[in-house]
């Protein structure tokens, strides 16, 4: 079992840093490159785990993906049936998107580790099953058995019932290949990196609002697909920077869709001083410098529940940073972080009390008193979920301490590197 141990922070310092490219795009660009005719250059993909996992599994299926200095390779063309199972790892993204991608096109069995064999499917299955797909699951869960189909899929207008990008992409990516456009309404509205990659691919679809149109599409390979880094690592930066009197952090090439920066707007009704700068566009994504100065007096906020979607990855660094500030931080309409790589809820309350906070757990949500002393106790475990390691990070920060990380591994899934760039910050 992996420890990571992490020295105490060193307030008042100045730094630069950059966080590893964005995991959901870097998903999407391998995915969608492999669909597409051509060869996709894709330039600074997050290398974790999960999005290794994504490249493994695109190699089962006969795709060409070569690993570069810069990032991959990618070379499209037709899926392959695979000779094993494929293994998604602890990557819900892998599986959920793959399952799109191949409804109907290959025979495939597509499984995962303990930890992806508890996270549903059934919101994916039913609805490719609607649009004619056979698919088979373990009682809504992995692994998940994919048939190829004789006729295309059928074209569907659905309602997706979570407040899930995964889920909706999964859909679109289908749809691509159906006999007809599909109409999909979303609860809410989620992170749209999908719509974004694949209008900048020639596909052709429609967002108005929450509604998606989609119809059938031929995508075109992008000469150079470039990957900005990853906002919720860069908010968890942040976060352990604003507990530092004195400490002025700018985090590098960012990227800043409106769908993905609730975070940082939360940061700033908080009290944060967060700012952007050197804004610019990569392959239909805005992409900023983002800089942060530390020791402001912070305040707690009652999260907007029409936020909650588009800050889930971020909540336990919100949960963490909101242990020094004045008053109640209070998350609800956050069901969803139940099914996450761990029990987001239970983890990340455990968590905080474990560093004496006072936190507690509701059905679908989370509530922090802030303001009590912080007791940082020898080591933290993650729980297998690499957010709760990051989150851990934070409160040792605010906690000027020294920390152990057990069972930190699964940290890499998302940011490999993460120790170095936590010494070059802090």
């Amino acid at each position: 079992m992996r420890s990571l141990y992490l020295r105490p922070p060193v307030t008042g310092r100045r730094a630069r840093i950059h966080v590893p490219g964005d995991k959901s795009i870097s998903h999407r660009a391998l995915l969608f490159a492999a669909l597409a005719s051509g060869r996709t250059h894709i330039i600074g993909p997050n290398r974790g785990l999960d999005v290794l996992a994504t490249a493994r599994a695109l190699r089962a299926l006969g795709v060409v993906v070569r690993r570069t200095q810069l990032g991959f390779t990618v070379i499209g063309g037709a899926f392959a049936d695979p000779r094993r199972v494929i293994d998604c790892g602890n990557s819900g993204t892998t599986i959920r998107l793959l399952a799109g991608a191949l409804a109907g096109r290959v025979d495939a069995q597509l499984d995962g580790d303990a930890s992806l064999r508890r996270r549903p499917m059934s919101r994916i299955t039913g609805p490719l099953a609607l649009m004619g797909a056979r698919i088979g699951s373990h009682k809504g869960y992995p692994p998940l058995r994919i048939f190829r189909s004789r006729d295309s899929l059928r074209p569907i207008r659905y309602v997706i019932p979570v407040a899930s990008a995964q889920v909706a992409s999964a859909l679109v990516i289908a749809a691509l290949a159906a006999r007809g456009p599909s109409t999909f309404v979303q609860k809410a509205t989620t992170r749209d990196h999908t719509q974004r990659l694949l209008l900048a691919m020639g596909a052709k679809l429609r967002c108005e609002g929450r509604t998606l149109r989609v119809w059938p599409s031929r995508l075109r390979a992008v000469a150079r697909l470039r990957v900005p880094g990853d906002v919720s690592a860069a908010v968890y930066m942040l976060c352990a920077a604003a507990t530092l009197q004195g400490t002025q952090l700018v985090v590098r090439d960012v990227g800043v869709n409106p769908t993905r920066t609730a975070a940082l707007d939360l940061l700033r009704r908080m009290g944060a001083t967060v700012t952007l700068s050197r804004r610019r566009t990569w392959t239909n994504e805005p992409v900023a410098d983002l800089r942060i100065t530390g020791g402001q007096a912070l305040r707690n906020v009652v999260v907007p529940e029409r936020l909650v979607p588009i800050l889930i990855d971020e909540i336990p660094a919100l949960c963490a940073l909101a242990t020094i500030a004045r008053g109640t931080l209070c998350v609800r309409n956050a069901a969803e972080l139940r099914v996450k790589e761990s029990d987001r809820i239970e983890t990340t309350v455990r968590l905080l009390r474990s560093f004496g906070a006072d936190a507690r757990g509701l059905e679908d949500g989370i509530v922090v008193r802030g303001g009590g002393p912080l007791r940082a106790p020898r080591n933290v475990r993650t729980f297998g979920d690499h957010r709760i390691g990051f989150a851990a990070a934070i409160l040792a920060a605010a906690s000027r301490t020294g920390i152990t990380i057990r069972d930190s591994a699964c940290m890499a899934t998302s940011f490999p590197g993460f120790a170095r760039v936590w010494r070059e910050a802090f």
